[in-house]
């Protein structure tokens, strides 16, 4: 299993929580995700994510779905960073 560290900006916190679409994406690949929240910065949030391997994950980040997911869900694109755990 590698774990990832992910931070980004989103436009609205409580949607960014409420949204089903990282499950959607995630959960049939077995990716498990926990979120988090700046509590400094309103709208700056983090994961962990749990993926069976790093191929998994970019092809996973890659897919339309996920595209179209992140859409939804109000991430800034220009914002967010990805951390590998070594």
């Amino acid at each position: 299993m590698r774990t990832i560290l992910i931070f980004h900006e989103v436009d609205d916190v409580d949607h960014w929580l409420e949204s089903p679409r990282r499950h959607e994406v995630f959960g049939p690949l077995g990716i498990t995700v926990r979120t988090f929240i700046d509590p400094a910065q309103t709208n700056r949030v983090g994961l962990i994510v749990e993926v069976a391997s790093m191929e998994l994950f970019q092809e996973a980040m890659g897919s339309p779905t996920a595209v179209a997911a992140m859409t939804h869900d109000g991430v800034r694109p220009d914002s967010v960073q990805v951390f590998i755990e070594r």
